[in-house]
């Protein structure tokens, strides 16, 4: 029986975002089901937590019809709430916050990197809600949200799912030359276009949505603020970075298995995995 597919990306949950996210087709999707995909409107907001209770009822649809499922996408957060669960951290502190909420995300970023640089090295620099809690986890117990993570042993965590973690490693160069061009190829399907639906539709900054790499450069391109070549580069410019998180996340991740290309995954020995067991 043939696979289904549980997104896993932060940003492909949005209604209207598709070029921007690389969400895959219609036609990708009538071939293969995707799951995940277009839960949410961009000011609705999505939690690691919401994630992993839309994925476990999706993958109990699926497994109740015995049909295999492949976790994809590059939200690192997620596929581990989702294998082994989320530390239990201090309440939230509604007036931390609203303090917190009355500063400049690049003035709480940089205070961030002085308290916790390893944790801000695996954030988006103007990803307020959680640059927020990591923050506040420190102001509230004087621990760092790594040290807080380090402590939630996740190796001597049962795996909620039976998995096998792979991921795509090519050359530095090569993985570069590849975001360029399709920050390219998106602006080329029309992602200005979609970028203006949105502000049609009310859906700018600060919404957290529309600050997502490609969306944040293409706001300011229509507001004015930016001429489309630097938007482009800025957008390039930012995902490189990203990726450069991504790999930082997964890098001291257990029993990742990485490869230089898609060729070279042994797609017929992860088929077998994936087939039902006794």
């Amino acid at each position: 029986m043939r696979a289904e597919i549980v997104s896993a990306d932060s940003q492909q949950v949005y209604r209207g975002m598709d070029i921007g996210t690389g969400k895959a087709t219609a036609e990708q999707r009538a071939r293969v089901p995707h799951h995940l995909l277009d839960v949410i409107d961009p000011d609705e907001e999505m939690t690691a937590a919401r994630f992993v209770d839309l994925a476990d009822a999706a993958i109990a649809q699926l497994a109740a019809r015995g049909t295999p499922v492949v976790v994809a996408g590059g939200t690192g957060l997620y596929v581990r709430a989702l294998l082994l669960g989320l530390f239990d951290g201090p309440p939230a502190d509604p007036a931390f916050r609203e303090r917190m909420a009355a500063q400049e995300v690049p003035a709480l970023f940089a205070r961030l990197r002085e308290i916790d640089p390893e944790i801000a090295e695996r954030l988006e620099p103007h990803d307020r809600k959680r640059i927020t809690r990591a923050l506040e986890v420190f102001e509230q117990t004087g621990v760092t949200m790594s040290e807080y993570q380090r402590r939630h042993d996740f190796s001597k965590v049962t795996p909620r799912y039976r998995a096998r973690l792979v991921g795509l490693r090519p050359p530095r160069q090569q993985l570069y030359a590849r975001i360029d061009a399709r920050v390219e190829q998106m602006i080329a399907a029309g992602l200005v276009q979609e970028v203006r639906r949105l502000r049609a539709a009310g859906y700018t900054p600060p919404l957290r949505s529309q600050q997502a790499i490609g969306y944040a450069e293409l706001h300011r391109h229509l507001a004015g603020e930016l001429d489309l070549e630097i938007a482009a580069q800025l957008t390039q410019r930012n995902t490189r970075h990203y990726a450069r998180r991504q790999l930082s996340w997964y890098r001291p991740e257990e029993g990742v298995v990485w490869y230089g290309a898609r060729s070279e995954v042994p797609v017929d020995d992860l088929s077998r995995f994936l087939e039902p067991t006794e």
